[in-house]
């Protein structure tokens, strides 16, 4: 069945009205190109992705982290040019099992809307448990009470401290778009304001040797600025170049926040392309500013405050807050923390709970999570069950063992690049019979999606082939098998995927037959 994209001079939301692509109920225009690029930098919570991220980048290649990070914003660059011209084809809240079911049929998108879903719950579990932990941080930090900062370390609180930050994001997704911007902003701002102040902070202390900490000898192991740090060929081998370039890949996930919110955009064919581009030129320019300066100021090395020590490198931040920016303004980093884990487990529901919209609209899931707010314009159900999902994940997880929990965030980086390759080649072929039409189209359709994909699906299946290891991540394995639970849960998610997409088939047989969501590829652009 051939698609025509008529798109009239003028049109705000111009998308695809036939092959079964459906409206939402979604609230129209309440999101311009400034607050979905917030939303997207949000969802990724660059704050908290640097202080998680920067330590063990560092212990991987060492000073070469800046360029790790140019070589992780690569790959993304090119999806998001997928995304783009997909979006601009078909504006729909849908996006990667949409586009996929457009181009590949029901079964590799319903599998491609599974990995977005797993992907989306594993990290909004994180961000609510990181966020957990920093706000007993903050709290013992502003009391000078180590005893209220302890209350972390307790099981019962934490989880329910967790659970009730899962529980306010959730109600403020539930609210709307306006209510969600309305946060972002304030959120967002404090977190690249926060992240300015550390970064001149410490090119200053790595300047002046560390004036203002008399006598502690805090940057000794601080580096001068080298162009060689930017070049990603002189990481000392590929093993090392693969793991970081995982971490670094994990760094930029999110930035699709900005699609998913497409229906509900001004502009819906074009603003959200423009405002993932703007993101991701804003979150490279973070990271890059960031990392150079931590390692000017305190180097990649592994002792004292260098990047890499293991005693400091899953919280880079806790451990330079004080050295860098002093006691006080020490605790805006930790607030900044926060504030970046709390505003990513609010922005990151919008993508969740749109493709579950989607995908139950398109009847590839029971007909309930159709449902939209009929006030707030919201997928209702679908967010709430997310949080609910989120929710139950964590505790089981915290519950059963804190090495379990932590090698659901590695096989996080297998659903990523599953579902974001999928997604680019589903343009190129999506687009094939365009590609000859323009130099343009040639490249922004076809070459660039099909590179952005190969690299992805490249660290997937390294990855997986690394996570065999019963070494890869937490270092725990299943008895008797000799494989890596990192190995085991990546794959175990995605076999859960087809056993699930089984029985949606017996109950919805016509979104497989392709009869609802129909295969097609356009044929006729119209500009008036």
């Amino acid at each position: 069945m051939t698609q025509v994209d008529v798109r009239p001079q003028g049109a705000e939301a111009v998308g695809t009205a036939t092959g079964g692509v459906r409206g939402k109920g979604l609230g129209k225009g309440s999101v311009g190109l400034m607050g979905s690029a917030v939303i997207g930098i949000s969802t990724v919570a660059p704050v908290y992705c640097l202080t998680s991220t920067l330590g063990s980048t560092a212990g991987e290649v060492g000073v070469r982290m800046p360029a790790i990070f140019l070589a992780g914003f690569l790959p993304m660059l090119l999806v998001a040019f997928a995304y783009r011209e997909l979006n601009k084809a078909m504006p729909d809240c849908g996006t990667s099992f949409t586009w996929t079911v457009k181009a590949f049929g029901p079964r590799i998108g319903w599998m491609c809307g599974w990995g977005l879903v797993i992907a989306t719950i594993i990290v909004l579990s994180n961000l609510a448990g990181v966020a957990t932990s920093y706000f007993w941080l903050l709290a013992g930090e502003i009391t000078s009470n180590p005893d209220i900062a302890a209350l972390d370390d307790d099981k019962l609180v934490h989880i329910a401290t967790c659970l009730t930050l899962i529980a306010v994001a959730t109600a403020i997704s539930y609210r709307g778009m306006t209510a969600t911007k309305g946060v972002q902003y304030a959120l967002v701002g404090l977190q690249l304001a926060v992240l300015a102040v550390f970064v001149a902070m410490a090119v200053q202390k790595a300047t002046t040797g560390g004036a203002g900490v008399p006598g502690t000898g805090a940057f000794d192991t601080g580096l001068d600025f080298s162009w060689s740090w930017m070049n990603p060929f002189a990481v000392e081998s590929m093993a090392a170049f693969t793991a970081g370039l995982s971490l670094s890949i994990f760094m930029y996930w999110g930035w699709d926040a900005c699609l998913a919110t497409n229906e509900e955009t001004t502009g819906s064919a074009k603003t959200p392309g423009r405002a993932s581009l703007i993101a991701m030129v804003v979150l490279v320019g973070s990271y890059l500013a960031t990392g150079i300066a931590a390692q000017m100021a305190v180097g990649s090395g592994g002792e004292g405050l260098g990047l890499a020590n293991p005693e400091t490198s899953g919280n880079v931040f806790a451990a330079l807050a004080g050295p860098v920016m002093g006691p006080l303004l020490g605790i805006l980093l930790f607030v900044a923390v926060l504030a970046s884990a709390a505003a990513s487990l609010q922005t990151t529901f919008i993508p969740v709970a749109r493709t579950v919209l989607a995908m139950s609209t398109y009847e590839a899931l029971p007909a309930s999570y159709a449902k939209v707010h009929p006030r707030f314009k919201t997928p209702g159900r679908a967010t709430v069950v997310a949080g609910v999902a989120t929710g139950a994940f964590y505790t089981v997880m915290t519950l059963v063992s804190e090495n379990v929990l932590t090698d659901t965030i590695f096989a996080l980086g297998l659903m990523i690049c599953f579902y974001y390759s999928l997604t680019a080649f589903a343009c190129a072929w999506y687009f094939r019979h365009e590609l000859r039409g323009s130099a343009r189209d040639l490249f922004f359709k076809g070459v660039f999606p099909v590179l952005g994909g190969l690299l992805l699906a490249s660290v997937f299946f390294k990855t997986l082939y690394d996570a065999w290891d019963p070494s890869y991540g937490s270092g725990s394995h299943i008895p008797g098998l000799g494989v890596g639970n990192v190995f085991v849960i990546g794959v175990g998610l995605l076999a859960l995927g087809l056993l699930v997409m089984l029985a949606t088939e017996r109950r919805s047989p016509a979104f497989f037959r392709g009869e609802i969501l129909t295969k097609s590829t356009p044929s006729l652009v119209v500009e008036g």
